[in-house]
């Protein structure tokens, strides 16, 4: 493997952790302090669009925050997130089957998400508390798919494409526009706009 390649897998990889602490539960001090001390590398660069808005966010953020104790921003997001996703009655569901209008949670909606999983060999899912069509979920199986591809198992290559094309890809800009309809803070703006910038990316890379 190249550099090249090598230094495109770990901005991949490192793109996908960042999704995966941001959106999968309330983000920790620790991460709020990394990101506070530029802790994710940004590149300089143009990449596509929503990823360099989404860079823009995250931007802001940190010129927002900067000085501030992490303990105390992350108690901010954790009450963003909470009110968010959480609830009672959360107004965004970051879940698969609550932006699909083919299908649904209770029919066939998770067990195909599911069935991809396994077709691919992934059974994380099953050790984790989220369903498995949770935007967090969903993020840690491609993280998978990634760091298989960097050890030259070409097969997840396929697996990779299928996925975005057929869950992710189909759900995550109505997912992005509902965030952005109910919230004005940096961090998730940031995050979720990333995401629809890292789908896009890795539908090019795998196509």
């Amino acid at each position: 493997m190249s550099l090249d390649q090598q230094a495109l897998y770990d901005a991949r990889l490192e793109l996908v952790d960042y999704l995966v602490d941001a959106l999968y539960d309330v983000p920790d001090p620790e991460f709020v302090e990394r990101l506070l001390g530029g802790g994710l590398d940004t590149p300089e660069e143009s990449v596509n669009d929503d990823l360099d808005r989404g860079f823009e966010y995250l931007h802001e953020f940190v010129a927002e925050r900067e000085g501030e104790d992490p303990g105390d921003v992350a108690d901010d997001l954790n009450v963003t997130y909470t009110k968010l996703f959480v609830g009672p009655r959360p107004p965004v569901q970051p879940h698969e089957t609550y932006f699909r209008d083919d299908t649904d949670f209770l029919s066939t909606g998770l067990a195909e998400v599911e069935a991809s999983y396994g077709a691919a060999g992934w059974g994380g899912h099953d050790e984790l508390s989220e369903e498995g069509d949770f935007v967090g979920v969903e993020l840690l199986f491609l993280r998978n798919l990634i760091a298989r591809q960097r050890a030259g198992q070409t097969e997840a290559v396929g697996f990779e494409r299928v996925f975005l094309d057929e869950h992710l890809a189909k759900w995550v800009d109505d997912f992005v526009d509902a965030v952005e309809a109910e919230t004005d803070e940096a961090f998730y703006l940031a995050a979720v706009t990333m995401l629809a910038g890292f789908v896009e990316l890795e539908r090019d890379l795998v196509a």
